[in-house]
């Protein structure tokens, strides 16, 4: 198992010198990934300071020489492809071959959708999601691509740069869980992230939840002729530090969880930096 700090791309992590420190700070604490929320007005009412995530993870790449970075996750339905493909490709060659993409709806919908002027139709928006996802694929290849999607459109381009990561930089899928949906779309790319803990205290999910999660996804592998490619299960919440940390993540590996996700608690703490930054300097809860 793996493990990664998930932070958000408000309050003092807008800060890039903030952002690049946390980087700094969890690679030196062997981490081994930074994920950066990826919102634009988020609640809008809390008036967050928000930074845009692409220039996060280029001062974190400028910082770091390992650590895996990515966002966690990026609402594809409301980015162009091409302007995505080509902020991933650049990042990913900058990193030397260390992005990874969180991709799925975002959330909520009517401040990051309805607040400039798109729609909040999931259907429309999840169709979008996959036209879009498609597109970055066939971009990234580096060979000459015509697509016409219904919402998606791609007429001779050939895309270079390739990202150093071939076949391409591994996407992983978020959604909430037990919605079947989104982790159908997930076992069609190269991992699951859904959104299971409870946000409110940062509760890791129960194990019997983890399994019935774990089982779905292997069926979904197995549906699509991918059952002995790699896939990444990630699950998130708050461990604590040392022995008792392995107690909650072991039996996740155990069920097939790739990677552990250690998330800021929905509370007072969110986007404040300091818990996120002591937190990290106790290590992973290594197994």
């Amino acid at each position: 198992m793996q493990h990664s700090v998930e932070v958000p791309n408000f309050g003092e992590f807008a800060a890039p010198g903030v952002f690049a420190e946390v980087a700094r700070r969890a690679e030196e604490a062997g981490w081994d990934a930074l994920l950066v929320w990826d919102h634009v007005a988020g609640e809008k009412d809390l008036r967050w300071e928000i930074a845009d995530p692409w220039i996060l993870l280029t001062t974190a790449a400028l910082a770091t020489r390992q650590i895996r970075l990515g966002t966690a996750i990026t609402p594809v339905a409301r980015r162009r492809p091409s302007k995505l493909a080509r902020e991933v490709a650049t990042l990913d060659r900058l990193t030397g071959g260390r992005m990874i993409l969180g991709a799925g709806l975002g959330t909520p919908v009517a401040d990051e959708y309805a607040s400039f002027g798109d729609t909040t139709d999931t259907r429309v928006l999840a169709e979008r999601l996959d036209e879009g996802l498609h597109a970055l694929d066939l971009l990234w290849s580096g060979e000459p691509v015509t697509y016409r999607g219904k919402h998606v459109t791609i007429d001779d381009v050939v895309f270079l740069p390739t990202p150093v990561q071939r076949p391409r930089v591994p996407v992983w899928v978020g959604g909430m869980w037990p919605n079947k949906a989104p982790m159908r779309r997930a076992a069609r790319w190269d991992g699951a992230i859904p959104a299971m803990a409870d946000f409110a205290t940062g509760r890791a999910p129960d194990v019997s939840e983890i399994r019935e999660l774990v089982q779905f996804l292997r069926g979904c592998r197995a549906e699509n002729g991918l059952a002995d490619r790699p896939f990444d299960i990630v699950i998130g919440g708050t461990s604590p530090s040392g022995a008792a940390g392995r107690d909650l993540t072991s039996p996740l590996a155990d069920l097939g969880v790739t990677w552990w996700v250690e998330r800021v608690p929905w509370g007072d703490d969110l986007g404040r930096a300091e818990p996120v930054l002591r937190r990290i300097e106790q290590g992973p809860p290594r197994i």
